[in-house]
């Protein structure tokens, strides 16, 4: 039986927050070992088993584990129960019912978890290159705001394993995006021989913006780091994927 490694967030003692690693699991190959995204190549009965085992290590039916299929767009999407049918083209999902997991799937794009501990809600976002500059962060803060009532100044955010800016080389192009979105390019950019973005900071900038003032970083490089996390600039999209993930007691 699988034993999923899991990086874990403090976020409050009726939450469980967490990216999974690759460590723990049964999958092979570039999926190795613990990969439960089934829209990225690995066997089915591979995800099955590792899933499984996520939702055994986290007290829960594996029904309850809720993952979207991420588009890098900026839809939101809340959900109250276990869903039976794939939740297609969202990329952040919300809920404030205690026993289901939500989370999404990165391999170098940027994991946000957002809680609310004062209506105990929680948010989990996927916000990709493309995601950032349509600040993603920002709507999912508003989302719940409309949703919840809650208030950015009583949130708190982690921003999970993703591509750090000394890793993540872009074109002029990508960097004229960020630039025409109106992010603060001395801030978030550095020109070495190709210009590179900070995706944390871009997003830790976004909820600043909109008032969360508890945003924590991991810190963690998964281009750096893609022994322990997968990294798709490292491993090819033909590879597994971190589920971070958050649960409400």
């Amino acid at each position: 039986m699988p034993n999923p490694q899991l990086t874990y967030y403090d976020l409050g003692a009726q939450v469980v927050a967490f990216s999974t690693t690759r460590h723990g699991g049964c999958s092979v190959g570039n999926y190795a070992a613990f990969n439960i995204n089934n829209y990225c190549g690995d066997e089915a009965a591979h995800i099955a088993e590792n899933r499984r085992a996520l939702a055994g290590l986290l007290g829960i039916d594996d029904s309850h584990i809720v993952m979207p299929h991420q588009v890098h767009g900026t839809e939101v999407r809340r959900v109250d129960a276990p869903q039976q049918e794939v939740i297609e083209g969202v990329d952040a999902v919300m809920t404030d019912v205690p026993g289901l997991c939500i989370g999404v799937s990165t391999a170098d794009c940027i994991p946000i978890i957002i809680y609310d501990p004062q209506h105990h809600a929680a948010c989990a976002v996927h916000a990709g290159w493309r995601g950032t500059v349509k600040r993603i962060a920002e709507v999912a803060v508003r989302a719940m705001c409309d949703t919840y009532a809650s208030v950015p100044s009583q949130m708190r955010a982690v921003i999970g394993p993703g591509i750090s800016l000394e890793s993540f080389e872009v074109g002029d192009e990508v960097c004229q995006q960020f630039a025409d979105a109106g992010f603060e390019m001395s801030r978030i950019a550095r020109k070495y021989a190709k210009w590179h973005i900070d995706l944390p900071l871009c997003n830790r900038l976004q909820l600043e913006g909109v008032g969360v003032t508890d945003v924590r970083l991991s810190g963690i490089c998964t281009y750096q780091q893609c022994n322990d996390y997968f990294s798709a600039r490292r491993l090819g999209i033909n590879s597994g994927r971190i589920f971070t993930g958050v649960l409400l007691r």
